[in-house]
């Protein structure tokens, strides 16, 4: 593991896992200004979306990529240039360490390897679909509005995956966004580089996070995963 990724070895080198915001890590060197409880929620880290990223791995024998630093640090799932790359604000709560931060420097030591890696990974591995697995929390502080989804599917032009994913998933009887509960034509920076830029089928995944918030959870929506990428190996072998 490195300052900025876990990496999973899989003997199933058609599909690659990526999960950009598995953890609420801040380098010990790195102060934010923030009461430490912040760190749990929502604004810091996809909750259970890395459990659910390393069980999925385990469970199709597939290859992993897992950030291990928090999104209030950098977000990984941005672009250098997007305004929320280095957030001094999330969901309502300030994040005073972030207001005078050498972005360069952090742009460098974090965001930069992190997708090198994702680019040297995908070169080598050519992977014919890639995942990205995120969480989203069922009520933002700052609307207050509920999100009725249990699972989401994000993408920007190319859907030969998540046209595919939305219709199995909505035959398992799951309530299924369809770029919701925001919209991957948007916010879709990792999958946008390294696979559409890369011309793989691509699907990101987003579970309401009180669905995977235990071990049950994470096993549950495991399986509802690995279903659903053995079904997308059939639909776009």
């Amino acid at each position: 593991m490195s300052e900025v990724s876990e990496i999973i070895e899989g003997k199933q080198q058609d599909i690659l896992l990526l999960c950009d915001h598995a953890s609420n890590l801040v380098p010990p060197d790195i102060d934010l200004g923030i009461d430490p409880a912040l760190l749990d929620l929502h604004i810091a880290v996809d909750i259970g979306a890395g459990p659910l990223t390393r069980r999925l791995a385990a469970s199709l024998d597939a290859p992993a990529i897992l950030a291990t630093v928090s999104r209030l640090v950098i977000d990984l799932h941005r672009e250098p240039d997007h305004l929320g790359l280095i957030p001094h604000r999330s969901d309502g709560h300030w994040i005073p360490g972030n207001a005078s931060v050498d972005r360069a420097a952090r742009i460098a030591r974090f965001h930069a390897p992190y997708h090198r890696l994702l680019a040297r990974r995908i070169r080598a591995q050519r992977p014919k679909l890639i995942l990205s697995i995120h969480s989203f929390t069922p009520r933002l502080e700052q609307d207050g509005s509920d999100r009725p989804w249990e699972v989401g599917v994000l993408y920007n032009r190319d859907a030969r995956a998540a046209h595919p994913a939305i219709d199995w998933l909505r035959g398992q009887g799951l309530v299924t966004g369809d770029n919701e509960p925001y919209s991957g034509r948007l916010l879709n920076a990792t999958l946008n580089r390294h696979a559409e830029g890369n011309g793989i089928p691509s699907v990101a995944i987003e579970v309401r996070n009180d669905r995977i918030t235990d071990a049950a959870g994470v096993a549950r929506w495991s399986a509802i995963l690995a279903g659903m990428t053995k079904s997308l190996r059939n639909s776009l072998a």
